[in-house]
């Protein structure tokens, strides 16, 4: 009769090999890209509070690790929509519900921030604004350095496995 021994720790370690794969090396390698992305939008970007906002998002879903890189809300946000895809030509008005009965000289006057003046000038109650060109820097970040993405993710893979087993720490927030 055949004696087996050491089944349980055989066991036990591909138990434990999913969280290890995902905790110690998918995630970090998701991390690793991301920041190749996260730096090459930034390049891409028109403005300092647009390349403050960028950052990389991770979660974790069905097995699989994503990577997002996107504009945090507000105003880089916003910045940010109107350099990756434009704008139409439209018009800029005060809405009737913000004169609170007052002229558009007179908002001017007291309020100066989000009235029409423009260059220290009154320029009516309206503006034709002419639009803007978009000037993508996301999507251009993923075709242009998504190569180099893989391959930083794939090198952090390889420098976490180290004679034959996975070496680091399990929560990926530790390495940083």
């Amino acid at each position: 009769m055949v004696t087996v021994r050491g089944r349980d720790a055989v066991d036990r370690f591909f138990a434990q090999l999913p969280k290890e794969i995902e905790g110690k090396l998918l995630r970090g390698a998701g991390r690793a890209g991301g920041a190749v992305l996260v730096e090459a939008a930034k390049e891409g970007a028109d403005s300092k509070d647009l390349r403050e906002g960028i950052y990389a998002r991770q979660s974790s879903r069905d097995g699989r690790i994503v990577v997002k890189v996107t504009v945090r809300p507000g105003w880089a946000y916003s910045l940010g929509v109107w350099q990756e895809w434009g704008t139409e030509p439209h018009f800029i008005k005060v809405a009737e519900d913000q004169r609170q009965g007052r002229s558009i000289g007179r908002i001017n006057r007291l309020v100066k921030a989000g009235s029409l003046v423009i260059n220290g000038q009154f320029v009516g109650d309206t503006v034709r604004h002419p639009g803007a060109v978009d000037k993508p820097f996301l999507r251009p970040a993923l075709d242009i350095r998504g190569a180099d993405a893989v391959r930083a993710a794939q090198a952090y893979i390889n420098s976490r496995i180290v004679g034959g087993r996975i070496v680091g720490s399990v929560e990926p927030e530790e390495e940083q």
